[in-house]
């Protein structure tokens, strides 16, 4: 699997934020095709202390494939474009390949 990894840095306003991240940005991803599942995760921090790091979307997806057509569907673009509406600034993404490892303890 691969994955579309999206980590948001601090916005001003969290719970405006949250709002429209759940409400209205998440409801458009979820719309996206070939989309596996989506998780999310807000930072709690670092072994440092505080992070400059808000939360971490990861959608995945069955391989670069179908993340890049699902990204170029009419849904995909839709869910960009509003991203980009309330987020652009403090968002970062890059893409990532899962590797099944052993669990090492």
């Amino acid at each position: 699997m691969v994955k579309l990894i999206a980590m948001y840095k601090k916005p001003e306003n969290a719970a405006e934020f949250d709002e429209h991240y759940f409400q209205t940005h998440i409801p458009l991803c979820n719309q996206i095709p070939g989309l596996k599942k989506t998780e999310i995760a807000k930072i709690l921090g670092t072994p440092q202390g505080e992070s400059e790091y808000y939360m971490i979307a990861e959608l995945y997806f069955d391989n670069m494939e179908a993340l890049k057509a699902g990204m170029s569907s009419p849904e995909g673009k839709a869910s960009a474009k509003n991203l980009m509406s309330f987020a652009k600034d403090i968002v970062s993404m890059m893409f990532a390949e899962d590797e099944k490892s052993p669990v090492i303890v």
